[in-house]
C-alpha cells in the first residue's frame, strides 16, 4: 500500500509505518494527504489489513488468493476488511492524482490485530502510546453496509454509530470433593449449573439509543406488515415484551440490538468420573450496550445467578465502554445526497453494531467513529469470518465510488 500511495506522488514524509520494537511485522500504515487549513482537525480513514484464519481444505477455493467468479469475489478478508482498505487507499491514490487539496487533512490508518486483540491490536497500542496519530475530527471504518432486494436493488443503505461492548466474565464454584458415592448438596457443578439456568431465563431490560432507535424506525418500512407492527410496539413506551420475543425469534440480532446480553459460552469441571467435583469453571459471554459500564453488568450477574459461593470476575481485558457518537446532520447530509444520486430512493438506516471492530477503541479517546461502507449483500451476506467469504463485484465499485463523494464532502467541510 505505501509503494502504491509513493507511486501516486503522494510524499515519503506524509507516511509512517508503526509497530512495536518486540513485533516489528504486527505493523500500521499512516499516511495523510495534507489540508488547505491545518487548524482542522483531519478526518480518519480507517481499516484493518488482518483476517480471521481459514484452512484450504474446508474452502471451495484458494481462501488466500482473490478468485472473481459470477460477479463475486472470493477471498479470506474479501468483505471483512480488504474491500475497504482497498478503497481507502486507492482514495487517496486518486485524490492525488487529480490534484484535490481538501479543507481538511485525510488520515488513512491501516492497522492490524482486529480479529486478534487478546494477543495485539494496533489501534489499542497506537491510542495508548501514540495518540495523536490517530486523532481526528471523525473516523469512518467498517461496521456497515447495504440490504439488496430480492432482485439486487439497493433498498436500505446502513451507516453505524456505536457498538456494544465485549466482556467475558469466569464464574467459578469449589468444594472439597470426596467419593461419588457419598453425594452432597455444595456439588459445584450443580450449585453453577442453578444459577446458570436462572441467567438462561434471565432478561436484561430493553434500551434504546439514537441509533438503534432510527434502525427499528427505517425497518418499519422495509419489512413485512406484521414484523413492522411488532417493530413498532417495541419502540412504544412501554415496550411490548412479547412483541421482543416475536422479533427474537425472527432475527436473534434484533434482541441483540435491544439489551445488553449475557450467554455461557464455555464450561469445564470435575476431576475423575468417580468423584465429586472439586472445581468448575463457566465462561459467560456479554455484549453490553454502549455506555453501560461493565462493572455494573457484573453485579447484576452475581444478582440473577444468586447462587452461595459462586464468584464473579471479569475475564481479559476490562471492555471500553462510550456513548453513541452522535448522527447529526453534519454525517448524514452528505450520505443522503450522494445516496440519492447513486441509488435514487434507497433507505438510510441507522444501526449499531452488536459486535465489536477497531471503532470502539477509538470512540473511547473521543474519535466518533461511524461505520460506512456503500457495498451492498443480499440476504446471504458476505460469509464473513466463515467459509468462501466473499463480495459482490458490483457492491466493491459502487462503494467505492459512494466513499469517493461522501469523503471528498466530509473532507471540505468546516
Amino acid at each position: 500500500m505505501r509503494a502504491r500511495l509513493l507511486a501516486a506522488g503522494l510524499p515519503a514524509e506524509q507516511m509512517q509505518l508503526l509497530a512495536p520494537a518486540d513485533r516489528p511485522r504486527d505493523g500500521a500504515l499512516i499516511a495523510q494527504l495534507p489540508g488547505r487549513d491545518a487548524s482542522l482537525k483531519p478526518i480518519l480513514l480507517l481499516a484493518h489489513l488482518d483476517v480471521v484464519e481459514a484452512r484450504r481444505e474446508d474452502w471451495q477455493r484458494d481462501p488466500f488468493k482473490l478468485v472473481e467468479e459470477n460477479g463475486w469475489f472470493y477471498a479470506r478478508g474479501a468483505s471483512d476488511d480488504k474491500a475497504m482498505a482497498a478503497v481507502f487507499t486507492d482514495l487517496l491514490i486518486r485524490y492525488r492524482r487529480e490534484g484535490f487539496t481538501p479543507r481538511r487533512a485525510l488520515k488513512l490508518a491501516l492497522t492490524c490485530g482486529e480479529e486478534t486483540p487478546n494477543v495485539f491490536n494496533s489501534v489499542a497500542w497506537l491510542t495508548r502510546t501514540r495518540p495523536e496519530v490517530l486523532s481526528a475530527e471523525f473516523a469512518l471504518n467498517e461496521g456497515a453496509g447495504g440490504e439488496l432486494d430480492a432482485a439486487g436493488k439497493p433498498v436500505a443503505l446502513q451507516i453505524q454509530a456505536g457498538e456494544k461492548v465485549y466482556q467475558d466474565f469466569s464464574l467459578e464454584a469449589s468444594d472439597v470433593g470426596g467419593h461419588s458415592s457419598r453425594p452432597t448438596h455444595a456439588n459445584p457443578i450443580a450449585r453453577l449449573a442453578r444459577g446458570l439456568v436462572r441467567l438462561a431465563d434471565y432478561n436484561f431490560p430493553v434500551a434504546f439509543n439514537p441509533a438503534t432507535r432510527g434502525y427499528f424506525e427505517a425497518e418499519t418500512a422495509l419489512v413485512a406488515p406484521a414484523i413492522a407492527a411488532d417493530m413498532r410496539r417495541v419502540l412504544d413506551d412501554p415496550h411490548d415484551e412479547a412483541a421482543v420475543e416475536r422479533l427474537w425469534a425472527v432475527n436473534p440480532g434484533w434482541n441483540g440490538m435491544l439489551r445488553t446480553t449475557c450467554v455461557v459460552t464455555q464450561i469445564e469441571g470435575g476431576h475423575a468420573p468417580n468423584a465429586l467435583p472439586q472445581h468448575v469453571k463457566a465462561n459467560v459471554n456479554c455484549r453490553i450496550l454502549p455506555g453501560v459500564e461493565p462493572s455494573a453488568v457484573q453485579a447484576e450477574l452475581v444478582r440473577v445467578i444468586a447462587e452461595p459461593g459462586i464468584t464473579v470476575n471479569t475475564s481479559g481485558d476490562i471492555g471500553l465502554s462510550s456513548p453513541v457518537p452522535p448522527l447529526s446532520a453534519r454525517i448524514l447530509d452528505p450520505v443522503r445526497e450522494v445516496a440519492a444520486r447513486l441509488w435514487p430512493g434507497v433507505k438510510l438506516v441507522p444501526t449499531m453494531s452488536t459486535g465489536a471492530t477497531d471503532g470502539r477503541f477509538l470512540n473511547a479517546t473521543g474519535v466518533p467513529t461511524y461505520g460506512l461502507s456503500g457495498m451492498f449483500h443480499d440476504a446471504e451476506g458476505s460469509h464473513a469470518h466463515g467459509l468462501d467469504e466473499r463480495i459482490r463485484v458490483q457492491s466493491l465499485l459502487d462503494g467505492r465510488r459512494f466513499l469517493y463523494e461522501v469523503v471528498k464532502i466530509y473532507a471540505n467541510q468546516r
